[in-house]
């Protein structure tokens, strides 16, 4: 996703970059608008390595105020499971968001789809199908938890993840917003 979006940006002459962070910083790309530059923004998407440990969105968020001076477009890919680890980060991604127009990125949860659509037969099925439907919603209540603090959230399927973030993208640039 972030290969094709760095592609549709740079054809509509645009920069990109990219920063790839856990506990610290991994990858820091100034945006630039050279062509060439998606030869280094695939590289570096190669060379990530997942830690599995908990983002230091604190440290991002001072690594952004200074080295992104001018106004940009972030996306960010995360995903946040309960609305209580949003809330733990929010004053961050708020402080973001006051310099930058900053777009959360994170999944629906389609096995937890599956589940719901399947008829519950037996008190198990309930109980699960319950959960299920408890996580979907809390999913939804992120993005208009981060909508009322005048965040951009896509909730997306994993399959449809470069379409959305794309086509976000594109109406941004049609409303002349970025």
């Amino acid at each position: 996703s972030t290969l094709a979006f760095s592609y549709i940006s740079l054809r509509k002459n645009d920069k990109a970059g990219l920063i790839t962070f856990s506990k610290k910083v991994d990858t820091i790309l100034a945006a630039r608008n050279k062509k060439t530059h998606l030869n280094t923004i695939n590289e570096a998407l190669y060379n990530i390595n997942t830690q599995y440990t908990d983002s230091d969105y604190g440290y991002l968020y001072a690594l952004i105020k200074r080295k992104v001076t001018q106004r940009s477009l972030l996306i960010l890919y995360t995903n946040f499971e309960h609305i209580s680890s949003l809330k733990r980060q929010l004053p961050y991604l708020q402080a973001i968001s006051k310099f930058h127009m900053l777009v959360v990125v994170f999944f629906e949860n389609t096995e937890l789809d599956d589940v719901i659509q399947t008829d519950a037969e037996s008190i198990e099925a309930i109980y699960n199908k319950t959960i299920a439907e408890k996580f979907a919603y809390e999913k939804r209540l992120i993005v208009k938890e981060l909508e009322g603090k005048g965040i951009y959230a896509i909730l997306t399927k994993p399959q449809n993840l470069t379409v959305n973030v794309i086509n976000k993208y594109l109406e941004f640039k049609a409303k002349g917003v970025i």
